[in-house]
């Protein structure tokens, strides 16, 4: 392995090298730090983003959950003209109703089209 001088100068081909033949030195650790604090702030952007999205779809999921207790199980389609949103969108967004617990997912037979995937509100207990 060549010399490495500075914690700048090494290439994370050297530094996994480095560790998979158990040659760590305090410059790998440094490395390493370095490494962990870069994926840190990375994903701490990510969660912003997510956190961003997730207030921006919020009027979208409520408009969806309200539609489906006026009207009982529809299918996305169904939902996606009724709240003016397109197929897919409106498709995204329940699959992560789902998720959260706030919808349930169930197949209805589709003149013409086979089985389709509908959605229903699920009613809190109060």
């Amino acid at each position: 392995m060549a010399t490495i001088t500075s914690s700048n100068e090494i290439t994370m081909r050297q530094f996994f090298e480095a560790v998979v033949n158990g040659n760590i030195t305090p410059m790998m650790v440094e490395k390493a730090k370095a490494e962990i604090a870069k994926l840190d702030a990375t994903n701490a952007k990510r969660a912003e983003k997510a956190k961003a999205k997730a207030v921006e779809y919020e009027p979208i999921k409520s408009a969806i959950e309200e539609f489906l207790r006026a009207n009982g199980t529809k299918t996305t389609a169904e939902i996606a003209v009724a709240i003016g949103e397109s197929s897919p969108k409106t498709s995204a967004m329940c699959r992560q109703m789902v998720d959260e617990g706030r919808l349930i997912a169930s197949e209805v037979p589709v003149k013409g089209k086979g089985k389709q995937k509908a959605y229903t509100a699920i009613i809190p207990a109060e």
